[in-house]
């Protein structure tokens, strides 16, 4: 399917711009069918779609072919659980996107803090019965047997920060309101659970860094800069999915239309070109903390490019943004967009933004 051909057409115009993306592309998991069959028998299992409808759009997350290229090679397992982990998140993440009138900061806030408090104290009975909770319970009861106690901390703050964006995001269209561009880039990223799915990576590959070596600042700035360039990409793939909202949808584009008092389509070029920017840091940055790095570190530096490349070739090949929901019944199981790269950045300059959110990442490029 030509997904230039919607019934509606996009507001940024016939096709998304290249990507600035020059790290390892295309791989994939060489298990990945295996995991695919074995993740849809579990949701099947709990029952986790109440209807055919629900569960062709669940499938249309392709959360296997997402976990399997970010993960593109390690133990299957780990993978597998992973792979459940996002279907049963896209789940929860659908709701707090639909729009529905239940959807308030107050019920997303708290279903958040009860997910959490389940994860840490798995069988605390803090979430009514149901598919959806059976499952978490048997995603978190397979997780703490797997991950040690540090991989556990890790994986629930990156679930933490999952949810207070998307808590964030909540209230922002319950007060009808677009924040700034700084005060988005600081919090709109956190929705986009960047250490939630980093933590699976190093699981998978059996990467175990010491705490002060992960904690430090410039692996830290390295990570977020990471979560800012798969955020602002997948602002651009799900663009069309959410364009019915009103008030308009909290992404990078809309944020910057608004900032700029310009529409969708004019604001794309200024996004992409602050998008590059950061990737440009990002690889900057990779390539001298990977100067010396140690086996384990230098895997973990690999993962995050996986992570990155890997988001955008899935993103343009899963149904959820390539035939949206306000715009097909049931999602095109054929329908992908054409991805073009570009050779170089779309703004050239090494210097940081004039967002103060950003300034700690830059700085760590020469600490």
């Amino acid at each position: 399917m030509d997904v230039t051909q919607r019934p509606r057409p996009s507001r940024l115009g016939s096709e998304l711009p290249p990507f600035y993306c020059p790290l390892e592309r295309e791989l994939i998991h060489p298990a990945a069918k295996e995991v695919e069959a074995r993740a849809v028998g579990w949701l099947d299992g709990f029952g986790l779609y109440p209807d055919p409808v629900e569960r062709a759009w669940g499938l249309a997350t392709h959360s296997a072919d997402f976990s399997c290229r970010i993960i593109p090679r390690g133990d299957v397992e780990a993978v597998l659980l992973f792979t459940e982990w996002n279907y049963w998140a896209n789940a929860v993440d659908d709701w707090q996107d639909s729009g529905a009138a239940d959807v308030r900061t107050a019920a997303v806030a708290d279903h958040g803090v009860r997910l959490l408090r389940t994860l840490e104290d798995p069988g605390a009975g803090l979430l009514p019965d149901g598919p959806v909770t059976r499952a978490l319970e048997d995603l978190v009861r397979r997780t703490h047997a797997m991950l040690t106690p540090f991989e556990l901390r890790g994986f629930v703050e990156g679930t933490r920060d999952w949810l207070l964006g998307a808590a964030w995001q909540a209230a922002q269209a319950e007060r009808g309101t677009m924040p700034g561009l700084n005060d988005f880039v600081a919090m709109g990223g956190l929705a986009n659970g960047t250490r939630f799915s980093l933590t699976w990576s190093d699981v998978a590959g059996r990467v175990r860094l010491p705490a002060d070596t992960l904690c430090a600042p410039a692996l830290r700035a390295l990570t977020d800069a990471a979560g800012f360039v798969v955020s602002a990409d997948n602002d651009l793939f799900s663009y069309d999915k959410d364009d019915h909202l009103e008030p308009r949808e909290v992404n990078l584009v809309n944020v910057i239309a608004h900032q700029e008092r310009c529409s969708p389509a004019e604001a794309l070029p200024l996004a992409v070109a602050l998008r590059d920017r950061v990737m440009g840091l990002f690889l900057r940055l990779r390539t001298r903390l990977a100067d010396g790095a140690d086996p384990p570190l230098a895997r973990h530096l690999e993962g995050l490019g996986h992570y990155v490349a890997g988001c955008i070739a899935w993103q343009s090949r899963a149904p959820r943004y390539a035939s949206p929901r306000n715009r097909h019944e049931l999602p095109d199981p054929g329908a992908r967009f054409t991805i073009r790269y570009a050779d170089r950045p779309s703004h050239a300059g090494t210097e940081p933004p004039p967002l103060p959110a950003l300034a700690r990442w830059w700085r760590q490029e020469h600490a």
